[in-house]
Order: C-alpha cells, then structure tokens, then sequence
C-alpha cells in the first residue's frame, strides 16, 4: 500500500481496499510523515510552503537557512504540514497537527530521535513525559494520553489525512479517490479547495511557472463543484438533513462548519445555493415571521414597541437547524406554561360547546382540541420581545437608525458655530465613537483565534475594520485639538470635516443588504482598484508634460515645495477639460498697443515657449483621448464581469453581514455600553460561581452542536447522497450525447471490425472450396482411370478363365501345375502372375492374383 501510495497508483490503491486492507490500521504518525517526505510523484510547492512558513512562525531557524532554502537533509514533520495549512486556510483556523494534544503525543514518540528538531519545533519547554498515562490541560480540561495505547499511533479518519496528503502533493487523481471514501464529503471538498486556491495564489506570487498555479486553480475548481453538486443532491432527497449538513460541527476541522468553510473559500456557488440562502433567510429573521414589507414592520416595532405583540413568531420545531447557543437559550429562559389558565379555558370551551347542542358535539371537539394545541404553542409576551430585539434583521435596523441619527447630529456641530466647549449633541457623537471604538475591541476579543496577535490579524483582515480604526483614531486627534484654545481648536474642528467624509462613505457598507444595491457597490470597489493601476499610467504621462511645462515657462524658480504643487496643478485640471486657453499662448516681447490708444508693455518672452502648446496638444490627445477611453473601457469590463455574477456577489456578501448582526449586541451604540456591562457582570459572575462556560457554549455563529446518533444521521445520509450522487452521474454521463456518441463510433468500429473479419473468413472460405474443387475434380478423374482399369481387368480376367478352364479340361491328366505368366499393357506398368494349382484332392482348381510392382 505504501508504494503505491507514493507511486501514485490509484487503481492498485483501489484494488487493495476492495480487498479488505484497512486505512485505519496501514495510517500512521510515522508513514504519513514518510509520504509526505517522498520524493516520488508530480512536482509540487509543499517544500517551498514549508520554508515560507518556518520563516513566518520561527524567525531563529533563519540560522539554518543556506542561501533561503531548507537543509538538502531537512525532514518534513507533520507540525510542520500542520502549519502549512493554518497558513493556507487563513483566518482562525487551527489544524490538529498543531494543537497542544498532537504535539505532546509527537513529542514523545519521536521526540528522542529528533531533538534538534523539536527546539526548531518551538517545544524544547516540554517538559518529557514518561511513558505510561500521560495527562495535559488545556482550558481546565484534562485530556489523557495513554502511550501504551496501540490505538494512538493511528488516525480516527485517515481518509481525511490522506486526502489533505494528495492536495498538499498535488495528485489530484488520488485526492479525489480519497474524497469518495470515509465521512464528512462536503467539508473534504470545501477544504481541499481552499487549499488548492490557496497553493495557487502562492505560486503566483512567488513567480513559478503559470502551468502550476493554472492547474491548482483548476484542481480547486473541480473540488468546488464536487461541493455545490453534493449539496444540491443532499438538498434535494431532505432539506432539513441538508441544513444540519451546513450548521453541524466539524470536528476534525478546526470545529468549524461546511458554511464557514465555503466562506473561507469564498466558494459564492456555494453559499448562493438555495439551501444555504434558506438558512441564512432563516437567521436573518430570527424567530420572526415575516414575509412581505418586512423592514416596515421591524422599523414600527423598534419606533412603537407595543406593535411587537402583532407580529407572528416561529416555534422551536420550525426551526430544527438552530444554533445550539440559541437553543440552549431557550430552554433556559422559556418558561412552561402554567396548567391552571388552560383548564379553565378548556372548561369554559367545554361549557360553550355543550350550549351549542349535541349535533355539533363532534366538530366542537376538534375546534376546542386544535384551539387548546395553538395556545399550548404560544409564545409569552416576554418571549416575543427577547426575540424581537435579538433577530438579526431588527439589529440591523436599530442600528442603522441609530447611525441615520448619529451622522445628522454630526452634521450639526460641523455646519454651525463650535463653542469652547462641546454641546450636548457633540457629548453624544463622542459617546458614539467612544463606544464604537469598544465595540471593536470586544469583536477581538471575542473572535475565534486563541492568542491575542492572532485575534488582531483576523481581525485586520476585514477592510471596513481598518477604516474604522482609521477614523477613530482621527476622530481622537480631532476631539483632543478641540478641547484645546484657539489656532489648535479650529485644526479639531477641520478633523471633524474631514472624518465626517468617511462616515458618509460608511453608509455603502449599510446599503450592501440591499439586492439591487448590493452588485453596485461591489463594482465601485472593484472599479477603485483598477482605477489605481490606471492611476500610475496616467501619472507618468502626467510628469512628463508638467515637469517640462514648468521648466520651460518658469525657468528662474527658486527651490521651493510649490515647485510640487506647480508641476502638478495646472496638467490635472486639463484631464477634466479645463485648458487654461488664456495661458497656452499668452502675448510677449513687444508692447502692444490697445483701441484706445494706451500701450501696455509686455514681458519678455521664454527660450522654447512655442513647445509649450506643441508638447500640451500631445498631452491631451494622449490624457483625454486615449487614457480616458481605456479607462472608460476597463470600467466597462468590470462592470459587465460584475453584473453576470451580481446575485452571487450579493447572496456572499449577504452571509458577512448576517453573521456581523447575529453576533452583535442588541442595543446600537452609544447605549451599547450597556449590553457592555451586562455581558461583563456575566462573565464574573461565571467566573465567581466557577462555572466558566464552555468554548462551544460561547460561540454564538451559525453552528449545530448534535449527539452521536444524530452525527452517524448524518454521515449515513451524507454517505447516501454520495451514492445517489455517483449513480446520476454515471447515468447523466451514458445518456449525453457525447457519450452516446462515443458509444456508437466503438459499437460501429465493432462491426466494422467483425466484417472485416467476416469478409476475412468468406475469402477463406472461397479459397478453400476452389481447393476442394480441383481435388474434387482430380479425385473424379483419378476414379475415372481406375473405373476404366478395372473394367479393363476385369474383361482381360474373365477371358483368361475361359481359356484356363478349356486348356485345364484337356489337359488336366498330363500335369500337376500349370503355371502361366502372362504381360499385359497397362497405364501404370504393372505386371501379373497367374498360378494355377490343382488340389490332389480332385476339388476345383484355386486361381490367385497376384499384383507385383
């Protein structure tokens, strides 16, 4: 199995599993370092990850580096592999080869061996573990390493390392092999994509040959169909089953979910899929249900709170694939409904249907029976307003009320008078930013990486983040300078003017939960970016004519920072139209002479100011013309590129925004600071009654948390799929007309070839009966002759007899023998002898013939 693992023999890998060979029990820490030491097998980019990598993790292995490369002799550990695709994955990812269990339980297996490695490793702090029961903690949760144990040397799913093993090596026959077998299909694909994608955006960066990073994208692209095809046939056989497929925890990768993983991928097929858009239309309402006008009906919930109770809630069993920390919520807070009022009502319906009569006893039971079942389903006022105020969609309209407010009290203390000190609606817009500013802080904190740089690379990532800590910062410098005395409280208030532009700019971020303003706002940013690489053209053509227009008209400048500005103004404002006629060609040398007799007397004229107008009219037909147009053309593009996939761009972006509400406060700031203290005074008070909460307990994303009967459920049901899956597609694949082509040309090379062979045959056959024929024929002349001789024999014997028997009669007392030979004339030139003998006996005489050659 190993060699053909590392030949990359996928039917010999086949036919060994067919046969019984176990994954489970061949998969070991040490062969699966060993495959991916191999040097067998298609070129790939794992050595220069590794080196990348180390270099990123451990800045003191530089030491070890020869001229940027690894040791000719170095080793590829599975620590090292793991780092590789935390790297790849991005984000909080965290793979099980770098998790403090793995690197104990590596540490003592191998750690003797490789100690030079292992202090590269960052684990020289370790402190050895004997052998025998070994015991670590992490998060005050003890977790038991038997050494002893045969199992632990083995892997729970090794089709799963196996398949990371064949994308990391990039063989993606064997990889796709692998992803047909074992559990949790839809994660193995969405990882092995995010890889591939991953691999080749590194080896465009590193400037390898394009055939690599043009068949790692088409290796992701393959793997991000197997997904979306997956979900659309688990979608189809059970849509519930499919949604639990979405939202169920995934152990073995990272904890995360098969949607948070399309979303690392930014796989938008996948999350624009119908079933995804289902869940997240579901979280996106919360308990809510609304159908039509829905933002009408939230915005007079949030301005008039007693219109709440109007509104329509779902049930639990409405919602099956719900978050386990919501769900644990509402077991916790949703209280039982009191026996008593039921009882009476049931009473008094019992008293109202007796009053009606007994004719319509029976169908009062059923009305009285459903009634009693809907008030059993009702949810209690206080309910209604938890869920009212914690569903996504309310979030999102609280505070984007509260940003419409913001930004007009903001607009008043820069468009009218500023005092000395801050009025009341300032205090407020400061409160606003202030606790802004703490908001972003608790997003870090929260966020799923474990150490705290990590949180803030994360967190970083995201590109309103880095604005908005931009603005808060500015907006600091601002309030400080404001509070000061006069010049520095007016360079404040120009902060405030200036900042205010971002806010504005903000607003786009609120209007991509829009469908139809969503794509556009899309489209500006990508129109952003190709405009900056136009930019750099255009600053080049730019120079080129300003530094040589200043120089030509200005020849006596001192040095001076306006040099700069100069250089650069007048050609800018040209691109726009503005050509500055009065100045392309203005009038010098001799003094000119007005109508009404005055002379006015005109500068000298520049050496070379005739090129001026030459080298500007070049300039604009270049800037204006040619530039503009190319621009205007690649905005164009863009916006044809765009507006193809605008519903998925939307249902992706769509994803990041529900997500952003769901995990927000309630309450919008500056009351947030509320929600603030409140979730502060719970955690002490977890934290004095020692019952810190677990790490899945708090993340409050999108993620089912199922026991192991549900979880086998589910991986029957993924399984299922994938068969139901392979069947249509072998027999999409028979009835396509390419392949029924394709069957039809061999069927017809067939025939072709069975009567060339029949023609074959009956040519063989012809000759062969010509063969028969001419023996035949001599055969019939042969019997022909012999017919005749022997006719001829037969006369020729018969005379002779007659004469024998006269002669023998006459003279039958002189002699006891009578021996005559006689010739005959034959074709053949045989001879015979004739003997007579005569019994002494007296009986008849014996003639015999014989023939002699």
């Amino acid at each position: 199995m190993l060699d053909a693992l590392v030949l990359d023999r996928v039917d010999f890998v086949k036919l060994l599993i067919e046969n019984g060979v176990s994954m489970h029990r061949f998969l070991t820490i040490s062969r699966l370092e060993e495959l991916y030491n191999t040097r067998h097998g298609p070129s790939n980019t794992l050595y220069h990850l590794v080196r990348d990598v180390k270099k990123r993790e451990y800045p003191g292995f530089g030491w070890i580096y020869f001229k940027g490369n690894l040791p000719p002799d170095y080793r590829i550990s599975l620590i090292d592999i793991g780092l590789v695709i935390e790297y790849l994955m991005g984000g909080a990812y965290r793979c099980n080869y770098t998790r403090k269990r793995f690197r104990t339980l590596y540490h003592n297996l191998f750690g003797p061996k490789r100690p030079k490695a292992l202090k590269l490793l960052g684990m020289e702090d370790d402190v050895p573990l004997r052998r025998g029961r070994k015991t670590t903690k992490k998060r005050e949760e003890e977790v038991d390493i038997d050494l002893d144990d045969p199992e632990i040397n083995h892997f729970p799913f090794p089709f799963h390392e196996l398949m990371v093993w064949a994308v990391l090596m990039k063989r993606q026959k064997m990889a796709l092999f692998f992803w047909q077998h074992g559990e949790e299909a839809m994660a193995k694909a969405l990882v092995a994509c995010k890889l591939c994608k991953a691999m080749a955006h590194e080896a465009s960066e590193n400037d390898m040959v394009d055939d690599i990073s043009q068949e790692l994208n088409h290796n992701s692209r393959d793997f991000g169909q197997l997904a979306v095809e997956l979900l659309d046939q688990s979608y189809k056989q059970d849509e519930q089953l499919a949604m639990k497929l979405l939202t169920y925890e995934l152990k073995n990768w990272s904890n995360a979910t098969c949607l948070q993983l399309a979303v690392a991928a930014k796989h938008r097929d996948f999350i624009a899929h119908t079933c995804s858009q289902m869940l997240l239309t579901d979280m996106w309402m919360g308990r809510l249900r609304m159908r039509k006008n829905s933002g009408l009906k939230v915005i007079l919930g949030i301005l008039l709170p007693p219109s709440i109770l109007s509104l329509e809630f779902k049930n639990k069993d409405d919602m099956p694939y719900m978050s386990q920390a919501n769900e644990i919520h509402l077991q916790e807070k949703e209280p039982e409904e009191p026996e008593k009022p039921v009882k009476e009502k049931e009473e008094e319906d019992m008293e109202l249907t007796a009053m009606l009569g007994r004719g319509n006893g029976e169908s009062s039971r059923k009305k009285e029976e459903e009634e009693v079942q809907s008030r059993h389903r009702l949810i209690p006022v206080g309910r209604k307003i938890y869920e009212f105020y914690n569903a996504p969609i309310v979030k999102f309209w609280f505070y984007t009320l509260a940003y419409i407010g913001y930004l007009m009290l903001f607009n008043y203390i820069v468009l009218v008078k500023m005092d000395r000190w801050p009025s009341t609606q300032e205090w407020i817009v400061i409160s606003y930013i202030f606790t802004l500013g703490i908001e972003k802080m608790r997003e870090i904190l929260m966020s799923e990486p474990g150490k705290l740089l990590q949180k803030v690379k994360v967190w970083l990532q995201e590109y309103w983040n880095v604005t908005d800590l931009i603005a808060i910062l500015l907006f600091s410098v601002g309030m400080v300078l404001r509070l000061q005395d006069l010049p520095l409280r007016s360079d404040g208030r120009v902060i405030y003017c200036v900042n205010i532009i971002y806010w504005y700019i903000r607003l786009l971020d609120i209007f991509g939960v829009n469908k139809y303003l969503g794509p556009y706002v899309m489209m500006i940013g990508k129109m952003m970016i190709d405009m900056m690489y136009f930019v750099i053209i255009m600053l080049v053509v730019l120079m080129s004519f300003g530094v040589a227009r200043q120089a030509i008209l200005f020849p006596n400048e001192e040095p001076s920072w306006k040099l700069a500005k100069n250089i650069f103004y007048m050609p800018y404002w040209m691109i726009y139209g503005e050509v500055f006629a009065d100045q392309i060609d203005p009038p010098c040398g001799q003094n000119e002479t007005r109508e009404d007799g005055k002379i006015i007397q005109l500068p000298p004229c520049k050496t070379g100011a005739w090129i001026v107008p030459a080298i500007m009219a070049c300039y604009l037909l270049v800037a204006n013309i040619l530039l503009v147009n190319l621009l205007i053309a690649v905005f164009n593009n863009t916006f044809f590129e765009v507006k193809s996939i605008s519903n998925q761009v939307w249902k992706f972006q769509r994803y990041q925004l529900i997500m952003t509400f769901h995990e927000r406060p309630v309450l919008p700031p500056p009351l947030i600071i509320f929600s603030h203290m409140t979730m502060i005074f719970q955690h002490l008070c977890c934290r004095w009654r020692k019952h810190e909460s677990d790490p899945d307990e708090r993340d409050y994303g999108l993620k089912l948390f199922i026991t192991e009967d549900e979880l086998k459920k589910v991986h029957d049901f993924e399984e299922q799929c994938i068969e139901e899956y392979f069947r249509e597609k072998d027999d999409r694949f028979n009835s396509s007309n390419d392949e029924r082509i394709r069957v039809t040309s061999e069927r017809v090379e067939n025939m072709a070839m069975r009567l060339e062979e029949v023609n074959e045959r009956e040519h063989c056959m012809k000759a062969s009966l010509q063969t028969v024929d001419i023996r035949l024929a001599q055969l019939e002349d042969m019997m022909g002759r012999m017919v005749t001789a022997l006719e001829k024999l037969t006369g020729i014997e018969r005379g002779e007899t007659t004469k024998i028997r006269s002669r023998t009669s006459s003279d039958c007392t002189d002699a006891a023998y009578i021996v005559r030979q006689s010739s005959f004339n034959s074709q053949e030139g045989n001879t015979y002898k004739l003997q007579e003998s005569i019994d002494p006996t007296g009986e008849d005489p014996l003639y015999e013939v014989t023939r002699k050659k």
